[in-house]
């Protein structure tokens, strides 16, 4: 997807748990163990951003966990909070706000993207460290978080 803006864009990253196991991707292009995610479209709302990546990410349908305030009133509708958010940089120029969002998957058969990654597969939080390529501390602490939190409900 092209940027919406020269120097600041909006992301979603999903990081999706079963049975104490976060799914996590090797992205094609940057040669990096992540989460789910991508790009919010100009005219999409983050929810709908995070469960379209997981969608074409992962072949799988997932259910966002958090709380939906009872806010929606004509004008306005409330969303479900990303658990998370953080800026990262992309290069000199340009950085990402990332909305972290936590799911579990709902329906769906597990399906590796191809032209976007070279594998796809759930991994215990044991496991993290000995993944090749490293993955950042960042995300490794997300994954982390994620497979506590989700697993605890």
């Amino acid at each position: 997807m092209a940027h919406i803006h020269e120097k600041i864009d909006f992301t979603v990253a999903i990081f999706v748990v079963r049975d104490a196991k976060v799914l996590v991707i090797l992205h094609r292009k940057l040669g990096k163990w992540l989460p789910l995610g991508g790009h919010i479209e100009l005219d999409e709302e983050p929810e709908i951003a995070a469960l379209r990546e997981a969608k074409e990410e992962s072949g799988l349908d997932v259910e966002l966990i958090g709380e939906r305030p009872p806010t929606t009133e004509p004008g306005t509708r409330a969303l479900i909070a990303p658990r998370f958010l953080d800026i990262h940089r992309i290069s000199d120029t340009h950085e990402h706000i990332g909305m972290i969002y936590f799911a579990r998957p709902k329906a769906g058969a597990l399906a590796l993207a191809a032209e976007e990654h070279h594998d796809i597969r759930w991994v215990a939080s044991a496991e993290l460290d000995a993944l090749q390529p490293t993955m950042s501390n960042a995300v490794k602490w997300y994954c982390r978080k994620a497979i506590e939190e989700v697993s605890a409900d």
